[in-house]
């Protein structure tokens, strides 16, 4: 298990007393690439996560080990930007973030690792970010919290990993609650728990274990054209400030001046809001048939009009939607790459991955990973056994 080789790689490290922190991935239920545009989104933190075993040292010099890639980094936390790994500029774009709201994190040494795929589309960078931020709010007294702290993650997201993304990922990692979703407004920051009653169906997660290299920039391109879409529309229409503001039916008379590739981004984000919303009341009201529907439809306008999928991704989707008892599937996160997610009866899982497996290996050489996943609290401590 990756904690204990966090803990032991720890003792081999660096020896002595430490203290261990923890933040999950997490799963989308529907609403993607919403929360960027002030929308609503429906994620669940996993029992997947990043572990991080850390002690305060005295001076500046940070030191951290990644288990994952068997690597060790230093940084000076008061000196200038250092030519770093990719896996280390988390840490040191949470350190620098909690500087710049104010906070005096120390130096430390420190152990991180996990069980989250990277590059499934499960936030592993975002855990990275929250169990780092825990850690250091904790072991100097930086006094935040939990928004604040997943505030701080989505900085160091923009600013050290170059990904503008949204909140929803941090949040969700600082936020869940096992056995909940969390119905989360990203424009007012309200949410609230729902228990997930699935009632002998569940979510299962294939991985393509792809990640196309234009996955970053394309999603900052989306974002750009959701951005001069609101631009272009607000100039028409006062009071527009995002996507949020709009309705689908808002957005046809601005087709024109729009451009196809920015008027079909900005009718994705307005119909997937209403989608989170119908999703909301179909599971309060059990009616997981209507679920399935709109993840179907969300796949629709992610590979169609948001243009964010890849032949991979609608192959596991294409492919699930034939076995018996599968009631939904569309892709995940940001896209190009990574899981998708599928409801479907508990009953039928053996043969949803014998079916697209079967299809993966033929297409692709290849096979994917498939994950049964639990939903989990949030970041925090944890005793070190």
């Amino acid at each position: 298990m990756k904690k204990r080789q966090v803990i032991e790689a720890y003792k081999e490290k660096f020896g002595g007393d430490f203290r261990l922190f923890s933040a999950p991935g997490r799963i989308n239920i529907i609403g993607e690439h919403t929360d960027y545009n002030e929308g609503f989104v429906m994620p669940a933190a996993i029992d997947k996560k990043i572990w991080v075993a850390i002690t305060p040292v005295r001076g500046s010099a940070v030191t951290v080990y990644s288990v994952d890639y068997d690597q060790i980094s230093t940084f000076d936390i008061q000196g200038p930007i250092p030519e770093l790994p990719h896996w280390a500029l988390y840490s040191y774009g949470v350190v620098k973030e909690l500087q710049n709201k104010g906070g005096k994190p120390g130096a430390f040494n420190a152990v991180f690792g996990g069980d989250i795929p990277d590059g499934a589309g499960l936030s592993s960078s975002a855990a990275i970010e929250c169990a780092f931020g825990t850690a250091l709010n904790s072991l100097f007294d930086l006094g935040m919290d939990k928004l604040e702290i997943a505030k701080v993650g989505q900085l160091a997201e923009h600013n050290y990993a170059g990904v503008r993304c949204g909140l929803m990922d941090q949040f969700a990692s600082m936020h869940g609650k096992a056995g909940h979703v969390i119905r989360l407004d990203c424009r007012s920051l309200e949410y609230e728990y729902a228990p997930l009653n699935l009632n002998g169906y569940e979510f299962i997660l294939a991985d393509t274990r792809v990640k196309h290299s234009l996955a970053s920039t394309e999603y900052n391109k989306r974002r750009e054209s959701c951005e001069e879409g609101v631009l272009l529309i607000g100039s028409k229409m006062p009071g527009v400030k995002s996507l949020r503001d709009l309705r689908p039916k808002d957005i046809y008379p601005f087709k024109g001046m729009l451009g196809e590739e920015t008027f079909l981004c900005c009718e994705f984000v307005t119909e997937e809001n209403e989608r989170v919303l119908e999703t909301v009341t179909a599971l309060e009201n059990g009616d997981l048939e209507k679920v399935g529907g709109l993840i179907n439809a969300s796949h629709r306008g992610l590979r169609d009009k948001y243009m964010v999928s890849c032949s991979e991704l609608d192959l596991l989707v294409d492919t699930a939607l034939t076995v018996e008892g599968v009631l939904g599937s569309r892709m995940m996160g940001g896209g190009f790459g990574g899981c998708t997610i599928t409801l479907l009866k508990s009953t039928s899982v053996d043969q949803f991955v014998k079916t697209t497996q079967a299809a993966f290996q033929i297409a692709y050489s290849s096979d994917p990973v498939f994950y049964r996943v639990t939903i989990g609290d949030g970041a925090g401590e944890e005793i070190v056994d």
